[in-house]
């Protein structure tokens, strides 16, 4: 769920936050590298603007940066300038040199379609990194790839689409050699709990308490105890779009507080109350994040558009 029901690997983090993308190279050795630090800590901070001017400086250095492309690109997105920032993103996969930077960097720009709802444009990216992944038999980024897109083209509205990229995903991580029970098991939960979103976004109210039942039985298992942050989020999506707000609330509120997608959620389930201080504060919350994954794609904008502005206020609350 990316918030996919697992703790992220070092790869997929690196990928999710801004900072996407950046090797852990020494200063000095690209002309580029120190200005996009610099950059990253204004990101951080939540000075796009400055951070910007500081990655587009680091271009003039080196224009053939793929970490200050990836920056430029992700920064642009977290301003609602997408079509520039798909510039810069382009130019970050052309220069990519290996399977991590290559791969990351279609994910960022499938990302940008995400925060647009653009499924069929994220496909298009997300699926040649499944496809890298898929020519190095690596099953489990197949897997993660494929669920992280199935949850764009969810929160899209394309939920044939999603279906059927949340079903390649567990069948290619069940796939993965030496397969543990407890990574079976995680599977398991996570393929249930995406079916149980699909479901209560299709109205199927029925079909999404069978599901969120199925994840309970896989998370009692006991085998993945890290996930029981991820169950109450399950609870209160389908308890939201099943109309009852009330249990909603109550769920999300014990869910992941610094998740964007849940503060949006918790945001909406107040609106829906009647509250509009608690939904303003919780839209607020959301622009605190600087994350370039499907927890800000889909709540950022939907933030931006609720409180009427362009750009969040600078804090030094950290990404």
């Amino acid at each position: 769920m990316n918030q996919t029901p697992r703790a992220l690997g070092p790869a997929l983090a690196a990928l999710l936050v801004a900072g996407a993308g950046v090797a852990a190279s020494p200063v000095g050795q690209d002309p580029a590298a120190d200005l996009v630090k610099q950059g990253q800590g204004l990101v951080r901070e939540g000075q796009h603007a400055e951070a910007l001017a500081l990655f587009q400086k680091a271009l003039v250095a080196s224009p053939d940066s793929y970490q200050a492309n990836t920056q430029a690109g992700v920064v642009l997105d977290l301003m609602g300038r997408y079509d520039e920032g798909r510039t810069y993103l382009g130019k970050a996969i052309e220069v990519a040199g290996d399977l991590q930077t290559k791969t990351r960097a279609l994910r960022n720009m499938a990302m940008s379609y995400a925060f647009q709802g653009d499924c069929a444009n994220a496909v298009k990216y997300s699926s040649q990194a499944f496809d890298l992944f898929k020519a190095e038999n690596d099953f489990f980024n197949q897997g993660e790839v494929a669920n992280e897109l199935a949850r764009v083209c969810l929160e899209s509205g394309d939920f044939d689409t999603a279906y059927k990229w949340y079903e390649t995903g567990h069948e290619a991580g069940l796939k993965e050699p030496d397969l543990t029970e407890a990574r079976k098991d995680l599977w398991e939960f996570r393929w249930q709990h995406a079916q149980a979103r699909i479901a209560a976004r299709r109205g199927n109210a029925a079909e999404a308490r069978k599901h969120v039942a199925s994840a309970k039985a896989a998370l009692d298992k006991g085998t993945n105890p890290e996930q029981q942050v991820f169950f109450p989020y399950l609870t209160g999506y389908v308890a939201f779009y099943g109309g009852d707000y009330e249990t909603a609330l109550a769920d999300l509120l014990k869910g992941n507080q610094n998740d964007p997608f849940i503060q949006s959620l918790i945001a909406q389930s107040y609106e829906k109350l009647g509250d509009q201080a608690q939904a303003k504060a919780w839209y607020e919350k959301v622009l605190t994040s600087n994350a370039h994954n499907p927890t800000n794609a889909f709540a950022r904008p939907l933030a931006k558009q609720k409180l009427g502005t362009s750009e969040r206020p600078r804090s030094s609350r950290p990404a």
